[in-house]
């Protein structure tokens, strides 16, 4: 798979990245990385199709809308103001590039040399931001002035909120009910910004039914809103568009792990909702054989219908939101509740190149259920001092029993995303735990 063309190929260990100071450091890696464009690696089809996935299953009136933003894209992807306004963002705003941190004592513990790619150190705590930049550059470029989006777990709306505040556009965010309860404190940090956020309660009252009522208002209002999708999912082009605006994860990845031990790793792993975060990781790895890629989804309560959130274990292919790929149906084809005790994973679809990249067997989707997630919150907490979002404790849960049963091979080099900050589940998780936060503050403080 590996192109030899591509300058950016088998990068020696510190070659063409000024200022990399991991190597030794023993403070993580943190390198000024060069604005490296070229053209798009893995496009999809003419058609926005990666193999029999995606494509476009939209109403007659969005065609035209998405034709100006895929051609709007192309433009500003090949358009060296653009990406340098976007570079300077992710640096000076953003706080890009974010660092690669060892997990020393959770390395230890589990026998393995562990990498933390920290996403949830950027700017509004988790990686979403990438994206949100990128497309409300490309709203102000395509003159439009409001901009909506859905949300699950919040993140996406907190970055869409923190980007129209920026850009000065009007924003309305979607998020189903049952996740605004889950997330309070991300629903009030939209409002602080300025945004408006209205609660769906139709459905599950989670991500799909705030994704279908954004898809409403889109429909409504196509002339001067641009609808922000948060993941790679959707008609095309937003799958691409998402890809290539959180690719910078894994560019830096890679960059940093070459400066700092010198070689790639031997696995690279992330959590998979709707996969921005995972595709973000893996897509600079994906032409680079000897690294295992794996995609964790929300095991939730188990396999059975409405217990999940992982259509790539569990589900069929057919459509949703504008494109093909797989996701959690029943046999007459209706789309099936979903569960996880994230509220960024409970999506019962996922974006078409993890289709693609499943069938092609280029990466290992697996699952993890609600209590591997909380033991790796906990173990995450204990043994790196890190409070990590439950999207990605999904992540470190699902590598935690790995390494313990052997099917990650002893002393293996991983680079694990850490795609958000546990901020807005320190509620749940304490909840779930039986936990009493103010039992255990007071229980916890002491004089000076």
């Amino acid at each position: 798979m590996s192109d030899p063309s591509d300058p950016n190929q088998n990068t020696p260990a510190g070659a063409g990245h000024p200022r990399g100071h991991g190597q030794g450091s023993g403070q993580g890696v943190l390198l000024d990385l060069p604005a490296l464009r070229r053209a798009i690696p893995h496009p999809p089809d003419p058609f926005g199709r990666f193999g029999p996935y995606g494509g476009r299953y939209v109403p007659e009136v969005l065609m035209a809308a998405l034709d100006e933003l895929t051609a709007a894209f192309e433009e500003a992807m090949a358009d060296p103001s653009f990406n340098a306004e976007l570079d300077e963002l992710r640096r000076a705003y953003a706080g890009r590039p974010t660092p690669l941190t060892p997990a020393r004592r959770l390395s230890k513990e589990l026998g393995l040399t562990v990498w933390l790619k920290r996403e949830d150190l950027l700017h509004t705590g988790a990686h979403k931001l990438n994206n949100s930049l990128g497309q409300h550059l490309l709203t102000k470029r395509m003159g439009k002035p409001r901009v909506i989006a859905e949300t699950g777990a919040g993140q996406h709306g907190v970055a869409t909120a923190t980007a129209a505040a920026l850009l000065g556009q009007d924003c309305v965010v979607y998020m189903g009910e049952e996740d605004t309860r889950r997330q309070h404190l991300n629903v009030v940090r939209m409002r602080l910004l300025g945004t408006e956020v209205r609660p769906v309660a139709t459905g599950t009252a989670t991500l799909k039914d705030a994704i279908n009522e954004a898809l409403r208002d889109w429909v409504e209002s196509v002339g001067h809103t641009h609808y922000a999708i948060g993941s790679v999912v959707g008609p095309h082009p937003f799958p691409l568009m998402v890809r290539e605006f959180q690719r910078v994860i894994g560019e830096e990845a890679r960059a940093q792990l070459l400066d700092a031990a010198g070689r790639l790793p031997d696995l690279a792993v992330a959590c998979v909702g709707g996969g921005s975060n995972a595709a973000g990781l893996f897509a600079p790895f994906v032409d680079d054989a000897t690294v295992r890629l794996v995609g964790v989804e929300a095991g939730g309560r188990g396999p059975g219908p409405g217990d999940n959130g992982a259509p790539l274990n569990f589900g069929q292919a057919g459509v949703l939101h504008g494109a093909r790929s797989y996701l959690l149906q029943d046999p007459d084809g209706q789309v099936l509740p979903t569960h996880s005790v994230s509220a960024g994973l409970d999506y019962p679809g996922v974006g078409p190149e993890h289709a693609l990249w499943k069938d092609d067997g280029r990466v290992t989707y697996t699952e993890a259920g609600d209590r591997a997630a909380l033991d790796g919150f906990q173990l995450l907490a204990r043994t790196e001092g890190i409070l990590p979002a439950l999207e990605p404790a999904h992540a470190i849960g699902w590598l935690a029993a790995a390494a313990r049963a052997g099917t990650v091979t002893p002393g293996s080099l991983v680079v694990l995303n850490l795609s958000g900050r546990g901020d807005k589940d320190v509620e749940t998780v304490a909840s779930i735990l039986g936990m009493d936060a103010e039992e255990n503050a007071e229980g916890g403080r002491h004089d000076g």
